[in-house]
């Protein structure tokens, strides 16, 4: 089961409001929904979470990038949810890192004059290891875990949250009560 919603914060304290997000397919998608739900551009939180797996945390403060932490990258990445949020860059890829680069692609090392052996003794262990990097997603939190710091949420109360951790975000925010409204 999900759970999403968004904050924003006012002059007036927080604001909460539910959020769809079938309509949302990328990072941009739910970034412009965030700024969307402030028109002044004061900071907006995504929260997403799935029950007892892992949770996510997007912050937009006006049109600055989007910041992100996802508690645990391999759960998340089981979900269409959390796949949004683990880009090439939150991931350290560079983007389009999937393997089917044809710049990547070296038949037989002549076409820049490096010798396959030369390939080999660069990439340590052949290459096997650094294939593998491309794809691999870690265990464990992912991104900037100061991402509420000046909120009140220091990044080790992040990293320790599990089980209603968007309710524990919401209580040390002073947002509970909002937040249960859309809940």
């Amino acid at each position: 089961m999900y759970f999403a919603a968004l904050l924003a914060r006012t002059e007036d304290g927080w604001e909460a409001s539910d959020t769809e997000l079938d309509d949302v397919e990328t990072l941009s998608d739910l970034t412009d929904l965030a700024r969307e739900a402030s028109p002044d551009e004061d900071t907006v939180l995504v929260l997403i979470e799935q029950e007892d797996a892992w949770f996510g945390v997007v912050r937009v403060d006006g049109e600055e990038d989007p910041r992100i932490y996802v508690s645990d990258a391999s759960a998340a990445a089981r979900s269409s949810y959390g796949e949004i949020l683990l880009t090439d860059e939150l991931l350290g890829r560079a983007p389009g890192d999937d393997g089917d680069d044809l710049d990547a692609l070296d038949l037989d090392g002549t076409e820049d004059g490096e010798s396959d052996d030369e390939d080999e003794a660069n990439s340590g262990d052949g290459g096997d290891a650094a294939a593998g990097t491309g794809e691999a997603v870690p265990h464990g939190p992912v991104g900037d875990a100061e991402v509420l710091d000046d909120l009140g949420v220091s990044e080790k109360e992040l990293r320790s949250m599990s089980g209603d951790a968007v309710g524990e975000i919401a209580e040390a925010l002073g947002a509970s009560d909002v937040l249960e409204t859309v809940r």
